[in-house]
C-alpha cells in the first residue's frame, strides 16, 4: 500500500455520481493525492492493495445502490476491512427532503443507505455521507415519471432550476468539497 493513493469505485444511473466522483478527485489532487477512479459499470477492479484509501459512491434509484457498485462490496469485502474506506450516496431526493424538513425521513434513508450497508459488510468507514444528485426526467421511464411529477413543484419551490430541459441538479459543490477535505484530514491522522 502506498500512501496518498486513493482509488474512487462507483456507479452512476443519470451521470451525477461521475460528476461529484471527479470534484471528490480534483480536491483529493489538490492535497497531492494520487486517484484513480472506476466506474464499475465500465470497468474491472483488478486489486486495491496499493491503495491507503477508498471511496465508494453509488446513485440511488428506488432506494437501491448501484448493482455493480454492490457486486464491488462483495468481492472486496475482506480486503476493504484492512483499509481507510468512505462511503458516499447521491441521492435527488435528499434535497427535497431537506426542503420539506423531514428530519425522520433523513435519518430513515441514512441509516439504510450507509449505516445499515456499512454494517452489512463489516466495515468501519472513516467518512460517510449523503449527497445530492441529479433529477433527469428525460432518462426516466413514463411510470417513474408519472410517479414523480409532482415533485417538479417542490424543486422549483426550493430554488433548484432545469440546468437542461427536465434535469434538475440538486448538488450542494460546496459540501460535496468541505467533505473530501475532511476526509483528507482523516487520512492524514
Amino acid at each position: 500500500m502506498e500512501k496518498n493513493k486513493v482509488l474512487i469505485v462507483y456507479g452512476t444511473r443519470y451521470g451525477a455520481t461521475k460528476s461529484t466522483v471527479e470534484e471528490i478527485a480534483r480536491v483529493l489532487q489538490e492535497e497531492d493525492f494520487v486517484v484513480k477512479i472506476v466506474n464499475v459499470k465500465e470497468e474491472k477492479v483488478r486489486s486495491i492493495a496499493e491503495y491507503e484509501l477508498v471511496i465508494i459512491g453509488s446513485g440511488m434509484r428506488m432506494e437501491r445502490w448501484v448493482s455493480k457498485v454492490e457486486g464491488f462490496l462483495k468481492k472486496y469485502n475482506e480486503d476493504l476491512k484492512k483499509k481507510k474506506v468512505a462511503i458516499f450516496v447521491s441521492s435527488g431526493g435528499l434535497a427535497l427532503m431537506v426542503y420539506k424538513g423531514e428530519l425522520e425521513e433523513i435519518e430513515r434513508v441514512t441509516k439504510k443507505y450507509l449505516e445499515d450497508k456499512a454494517s452489512k459488510y463489516a466495515l468501519n468507514p472513516i467518512s460517510m455521507t449523503m449527497f445530492g444528485g441529479v433529477w433527469d426526467y428525460n432518462q426516466m421511464s413514463k411510470i417513474f415519471i408519472k410517479f414523480l411529477e409532482a415533485e417538479r413543484e417542490n424543486f422549483i419551490a426550493a430554488g433548484f432550476k432545469e440546468t437542461e430541459p427536465g434535469v434538475y441538479d440538486t448538488r450542494n459543490w460546496d459540501d460535496i468539497r468541505n467533505w473530501t477535505r475532511e476526509l483528507v484530514k482523516k487520512v492524514r491522522m
